[in-house]
């Protein structure tokens, strides 16, 4: 009788819209490995914001937990999860899980797994803004992932630096560098040969300006100020346009109803599918966030980003000078937009890599099937 050869089973979890850019490339890269099966499981902790991401990277979740309800709690949409993720361990057998970044959804899906002992990969592990409340509550997440996971994916030399500052075993941690530059070379690609158009019109002579903003440790006052900054800025240069996708939290929209309503310079539109948003940023004359994943992806296409927070866990973009923290004032953020827009900064191939060359993937893959191997060898005798 032919023996067949042990397959390395993986469970990615994901919930978010950067964890499906972010973790996408990556579970196309398993399904089309030799000897590795994948499986996703979908926590929806953003189900209308991940759906169109994970179709256009050709995904369909095998599991999804559905565990968002109105009004809820950070504590109850961690229980859902954890109890979701240890149901399916339970009830099949996966060699590792794979989490990404710093989410509800990520903690307690590898918390799941810990509690299972089944082996865990963190994916862009290391990074740390050095502020326990900043960002909030990603900061800790991350944190204590680090310290669960067998296998630590960083994305840089300088984050895995942290974890050795910390403690973590060398032998543990892996330079990859971080498969969200993978998924956005993927998308530039195919941009180039279909653009896209944006969701409005820029006449001649027109600036394009790319606002996102949405994090927890903003809400109320430091957000307003944010938006009346932004309104400032579109008086002071009629020339410029702002394109805002606005994230679908309560507190956001509330926000910027109270703020924006007679402002026809800035745009609010619901948010955009991941090529389009890639569409925009290549367009874009400034690109301002308190975003992770953008504070990557602008540098990646020679784009100023001006950073929305008082840290940032993501200092290669400061250090190339493509990044700027600039906080939640309001006469700071205006004088800092005006002061970029009247000096544009061109392009530099050499920032293109601060935060990968697009072969992440590749790289993790590498290790997981490796690494795994063991395991899945005990387990098949």
């Amino acid at each position: 009788m032919k023996k067949t050869s042990p397959v390395c089973r993986v469970l990615v979890v994901l919930g978010t819209r950067p964890e499906a850019i972010k973790l996408a490339p990556l579970i196309r890269r398993l399904g089309q490995t030799s000897g590795t099966s994948v499986a996703t499981c979908l926590t929806s902790q953003h189900r209308d914001l991940v759906r169109p991401v994970l179709e256009f990277f050709g995904i369909r979740p095998e599991f999804d937990l559905d565990i968002m309800a109105p009004g809820q709690a950070l504590s109850d949409a961690a229980n859902r999860v954890l109890r979701g993720v240890s149901r399916i361990l339970a009830e099949q057998a996966f060699d590792v899980v794979v989490v990404q970044g710093d989410t509800t959804s990520a903690l307690f899906g590898g918390l799941a797994a810990f509690y299972r002992q089944v082996p865990l990969a963190h994916v862009e592990a290391g990074l740390r803004s050095g502020d326990l409340k900043r960002p909030f509550p990603e900061e800790a997440h991350r944190r204590l992932l680090d310290i669960l996971a067998d296998y630590l994916f960083a994305p840089t030399v300088t984050a895995r630096n942290h974890l050795l500052q910390e403690g973590a075993a060398p032998e543990r941690i892996y330079v990859t560098g971080n498969t969200g530059i993978d998924a956005l070379f993927q998308a530039r690609q195919l941009l180039h040969r279909q653009p896209r158009p944006l969701p409005i019109d820029l006449g001649p002579g027109e600036k394009l300006v790319l606002l996102t903003t949405h994090r927890r440790e903003s809400f109320g006052q430091p957000l307003r100020d944010i938006l009346s900054a932004v309104r400032d800025l579109t008086r002071h240069r009629p020339e410029v346009r702002v394109l805002f996708p606005v994230h679908p939290n309560p507190e956001v929209r509330a926000a910027v109803s109270a703020v924006l309503r007679d402002c026809p310079r800035v745009h609010a539109v619901e948010p955009l599918d991941y090529p389009d948003f890639v569409q925009a940023m290549l367009q874009a004359d400034l690109i301002l966030t308190d975003s992770g994943g953008i504070q990557e992806e602008a540098p990646a296409l020679g784009k100023r980003v001006l950073v929305l927070r008082d840290t940032t866990e993501r200092p290669e973009g400061l250090d190339a000078g493509l990044a700027e923290l600039v906080g939640t004032d309001r006469s700071h953020v205006l004088v800092r937009c005006l002061a970029c827009l009247d000096n544009p900064q061109a392009a530099d191939d050499t920032f293109h890599q601060l935060y990968g060359d697009g072969r992440a993937c590749e790289r993790i893959v590498a290790v997981l099937t490796g690494q795994a191997s063991a395991a899945v060898t005990r387990r098949a005798a």
